[in-house]
């Protein structure tokens, strides 16, 4: 298979930028939020880093995480994520860590003021979307949003199911074209 010279990796290692050319492309997703979504409208999303301990890295990395009932609250000018449920690492000892510790969020000034006065305004909330590794360092992606109404979250139920069938129409309709 030919492959253009300027998509082939460098020589010297492996080439760590994404699609949109900035350094750490790379995520693995260890959780995700996916009621959030459901329960929420996002407004504005935000990564931050995450201040955890050792025992608390190598359970993120074995993947059993939950943000199902986590929310981030600003305290003190400073950011923290509550009830991210974080299991004791099986092979820790005395060191090990609280499964639902409050754990700090690394966000800059600027974003953290942003938060904190929009969180204010009434019924806007700041929810934890993901928790990932980036270039091994652990991330979490976390949103401005405002709580949905039952009406709300039927009308993007309603618009999942129509954008679903129209894309099954036409699916079908290039599937005969293909076939004829």
């Amino acid at each position: 298979m030919y492959v253009p010279k300027e998509s082939q990796p460098k020589q010297g290692g492996t080439d760590t930028r994404g699609r949109d050319g900035e350094k750490g492309g790379k995520r693995k997703i260890v959780a995700q939020n996916k009621k959030a979504r459901h329960d929420y409208a996002i407004i504005d999303t935000f990564e931050a880093g995450l201040v955890l301990t050792g025992t608390e890295v190598k359970s993120l990395r074995e993947g059993r995480t939950s943000l199902a009932d986590g929310f981030v609250q600003i305290d003190g000018g400073e950011a923290w994520l509550h009830n991210a449920h974080i299991p004791e690492y099986h092979q820790g000892s005395w060191t090990n860590h609280s499964a639902r510790r409050k754990r700090k969020l690394l966000l800059h000034r600027e974003e953290i003021d942003k938060l904190e006065s929009k969180a204010q305004e009434t019924g806007h909330t700041i929810v934890p979307l993901a928790l990932y590794f980036k270039d091994g360092r652990a991330k979490a992606e976390i949103a401005l949003a405002r709580g949905k109404k039952e009406f709300d979250k039927r009308q993007t139920l309603r618009e999942q199911q129509d954008r679903r069938e129209s894309d099954r129409a036409i699916a079908a309709v290039k599937r005969k074209q293909r076939e004829a």
